[in-house]
């Protein structure tokens, strides 16, 4: 079925149960189901026809669901779009998927005016965090600093959800059309929309259904990974409608209290999240003064999780913390340690496969001879929650999927038990916090500062992190002395998202290069790696 569909189901089964809860405000399931078809008419009225695409730039609101299932609906394919890009990153995006409809946050809107006339964008939809705040809340947000900001020549959306009725017209979506394209750096750093169908993402969040595993009707998810970002979409939202259970939907995942308050408050069980959010939480003077108990099942993904986190963050709540793997090609989930015994969680490894997918290792020379136990080589997957491919971008998809095989561009071992270790990476991908940083990109903004000559950009280990991003530059001459590592940390700042921008810059008089010029990163990283 479509995951329109899914949302229908649920709420037929699980009507006056809480889907939503938001600063207190809750909505059913009855009521989601609503919003969502009100949403889908607006957008088929706005002119949205099946196959276009729907850019959603917005952080966790009840307008995120709304907008995504509601796009779905209208048979429309959704395209998640960070809120933390800036104008080019946002542009590029949208261009490159062809998106003529855009839902986005009011204190955004500015952005998408500076680009507006670059793009295909024929709809603007603003909303703001306080439009399904609880009323007192609501008229206390604009003393909070959470005001409704003026947006000419854009809709709004809760006039748009108030004009329409519940009642879109039919669309026939087929489980293998297209539901989201989720951009990602792929093998080469160049951003690319994997394109995950219906099939795709149901079949991702029914197997971490299996694997937490979510008991349906009765649990609480945290749902405070951000769902622009694959990880939050399959865990934080379509898991939990899936499986009828509750999402608590926190805005600001930078927030360890209100996210101890959450858990504290409603009885959260459900925390999936990422390496730094535990760590925030664990290392929070005041954490044992929350009560944390009812927290029984977490995966942690998107970077390698800390030994010592994992037994900290288990020894506070008194529930089980394990960690998992996947890819934005892979709808998210491929692999996670079993959660229902701690005898069979492994340090150190990203776990075994979910159900119905399989996954080996092959070398790293031609991807075509499979290896044996303890052997390391190329980490390749194969299941239902596979993307189709990137969008318009045929040579790519060759690049990464053969024989049904998706060739990740990780290195990585399986021991002889079938638990599997990454061992290193095979592409320059940084890992910031679990959100995807690519040296090309950085580099390519810090060759437009008049200064900077040469420019290499390669990830350093962070224990809060996982990895920070740290710069190589050589300057022009002339210039030594009269650029520091605070203008240049600035320049990008001001270009990229805050994230991506470096931490650290090194000024060298030249940089290591092969016989015909590239720079080598990998020589850099090495002597990174010969100073621990």
């Amino acid at each position: 079925m479509a995951l329109g569909e899914v949302l229908r189901q649920t709420a037929q089964k699980y009507s006056d149960h809480p889907a939503i809860i938001y600063f207190g405000k809750r909505i059913t399931y009855r009521e989601l189901d609503e919003m969502v078809d009100r949403f889908a008419s607006a957008l088929q009225d706005f002119g949205v026809k099946k196959g276009d695409r729907v850019g959603i730039q917005l952080p966790n609101l009840p307008q995120f669901v709304i907008a995504f299932y509601g796009a779905l609906r209208a048979g429309a394919i959704c395209v998640s779009c960070s809120p933390l890009y800036k104008a080019r990153e946002l542009e590029h995006q949208l261009n490159d998927a062809g998106a003529e409809t855009l839902v986005v946050m009011d204190t955004l809107y500015p952005t998408v005016q500076e680009i507006r006339e670059r793009t295909k964008l024929r709809n603007v939809i603003t909303t703001s965090p306080r439009d399904y705040l609880p009323p007192l809340l609501r008229t206390l947000a604009p003393l909070k600093g959470v005001k409704s900001h003026k947006c000419p020549g854009a809709i709004d959306f809760l006039a748009a959800m108030s004009k329409y009725g519940p009642n879109p017209k039919p669309v026939i979506v087929k489980p293998d059309d297209t539901a989201l394209l989720q951009y990602t750096g792929g093998t080469t750093g160049v951003p690319k929309g994997a394109m995950l169908t219906h099939r795709n993402l149901i079949v991702n969040a029914a197997q971490c259904e299996v694997e937490l595993p979510i008991r349906r009707g009765i649990d609480i998810h945290v749902a405070v990974l951000p769902m622009f970002h694959i990880f939050g979409i399959t865990v934080a939202m379509n898991s939990p409608i899936l499986t009828g259970t509750t999402m608590i939907v926190i805005p600001d995942p930078r927030d360890p209290k209100g996210i101890l308050s959450a858990i504290s408050k409603y009885k959260a069980t459900v925390f999936c999240s990422v390496p730094t959010m535990y760590i925030a939480l664990i290392n929070r003077p005041d954490v044992k003064k929350y009560d944390l108990r009812s927290v029984r099942a977490c995966i942690s993904g998107a970077a390698p999780l800390p030994v010592e986190v994992q037994k900290k963050f288990e020894q506070l709540t008194g529930g089980r913390l394990v960690e998992g793997y996947g890819l934005t090609e892979t709808s998210p989930v491929t692999h996670v340690n079993p959660l229902d015994d701690p005898k069979k969680n492994r340090p150190g490894s990203i776990g075994v496969p979910v159900p119905d997918t399989d996954a080996k290792i092959v070398d790293l020379e031609t991807g075509t001879k499979d290896l044996k136990p303890n052997e390391v080589g190329e980490l390749a997957v194969k299941g239902p929650q596979v993307m189709q491919g990137y969008w318009n971008k045929p040579e790519e998809t060759k690049i990464c999927l053969k024989n049904g095989w998706l060739h990740t561009g990780d290195i990585a071992k399986m021991d002889e038990d079938g638990y599997f270790y990454i061992v290193d990476r095979k592409k320059d991908m940084i890992d910031v916090s679990g959100l995807k940083v690519w040296p090309r990109e950085v580099e390519e903004v810090l060759y437009e500062h008049p200064a900077v000559n040469e420019a290499a950009v390669v990830g350093v280990p962070d224990a809060y992190r996982g990895e920070t991003v740290k710069a190589y530059v050589s300057l022009k001459p002339g210039y030594q002395g009269k650029v520091t590592e605070e203008d240049l940390i600035k320049f990008c700042k001001e270009k990229i998202a805050t994230y991506k921008a470096p931490r650290l810059v090194e000024f060298r008089d030249s940089l290591p290069k092969t016989l015909v010029g590239k720079i080598l990163r990998r020589t850099l990283r090495e002597e990174l790696e010969s100073k621990k």
